[in-house]
């Protein structure tokens, strides 16, 4: 399911001003027994990393890491769960947003990759 509107504001208020969101997803924390969540912002300039409130997956409430946006998120490596590397950090990302990190990875290392917007007069 699609991160709702509302996380997409909350996310947006903590990132400079003038970064437009091009992706955003849920992780959890590797070995947190699925209570170290964390939210993925991916804009034109950066890869951000929002740690959550202690018992909402989906309020983000301060910055936890920042990275270039030429910072790689896959390749999504499987397992128990599928994980993603940010530094030395492992995450854990659901099923339903694995294409959404390999769409981020395409959009900042072979754009031309990417399929031809279908309706771009929207």
């Amino acid at each position: 399911m699609p991160v709702t509107a509302a996380v997409r504001e909350r996310c947006r208020s903590l990132l400079p001003p003038g970064e437009e969101l091009h992706y955003v997803f849920p992780v959890t924390l590797v070995g947190s027994g699925g209570v170290g969540n964390y939210i993925v912002v991916v804009t034109g300039l950066s890869v951000t990393v929002l740690a959550t409130k202690v018992f909402s997956r989906n309020e983000p409430a301060v910055v936890w890491a920042r990275y270039p946006r030429r910072t790689r998120l896959g390749p999504v490596r499987p397992g128990d769960g599928p994980t993603i590397r940010l530094g030395d950090t492992v995450f854990e990302v659901d099923d339903e947003y694995v294409a959404v990190v390999g769409a981020a990875d395409t959009e900042a290392f072979s754009p031309g990759d990417l399929p031809k917007d279908p309706l771009p007069d929207l």
